[in-house]
């Protein structure tokens, strides 16, 4: 299912084309979400149109991947499933995306270069994984709170000295 399609785009000038990329990418093209993964094999499979919606000029579409995370109380692998809708209104500056509707997330071009097309598929895949992956048992296990126990009346802050001094030099 790989398509044809150039490392680089301008997305600008594919919304201005209605243009449409259909196909996979393996993780190997995305250095930052190796760093997430156990098993490096595999790949993300996408399908972006980038098409003017009202006044927005926007990227949509869906990216799709079968990770395998590692747990990080158990350090075993969880199988994480990602299928992640996208829709980004391309800016060029923060006020920019300030102006966007709350159903966009900005996507920020700096100057006029082109950006990798595997950032859009690996930033949207690394914002389904969850900071702190873990088996759901593994997070029954986790330790509860500790309890906060109150101080003994018999015993005294070390700070209270500093608080009185201090109402002191008022």
């Amino acid at each position: 299912m790989v398509g044809h399609f150039p490392e680089f785009i301008d997305p600008l000038a594919l919304v201005e084309k209605r243009r449409q990329f259909k196909g996979s990418l393996p993780f190997s093209k995305m250095p930052h979400l190796q760093d997430w993964l156990l098993s490096r094999e595999g790949e993300a499979k996408f399908d972006l149109r980038f098409e003017k919606e009202g006044r927005i000029a926007a990227v949509t579409g869906k990216v799709e991947a079968e990770l395998e995370l590692q747990c990080q109380c158990c350090l075993e692998g969880i199988p994480w499933r990602v299928s992640s809708e996208v829709r980004l209104g391309i800016v060029r500056s923060i006020d920019e995306a300030d102006l966007l509707p709350a159903d966009y997330e900005p996507l920020l071009l700096e100057g006029d270069e082109a950006i990798p097309l595997a950032d859009l598929v690996q930033d949207e895949i690394m914002l389904a994984i969850p900071p702190i992956p873990q088996h759901e048992r593994c997070s029954m296990l986790s330790p509860e709170p500790a309890e906060v126990v109150p101080e003994p009346k018999g015993r005294k802050n070390p700070f209270a000295v500093l608080a009185e001094l201090k109402k002191l030099n008022q």
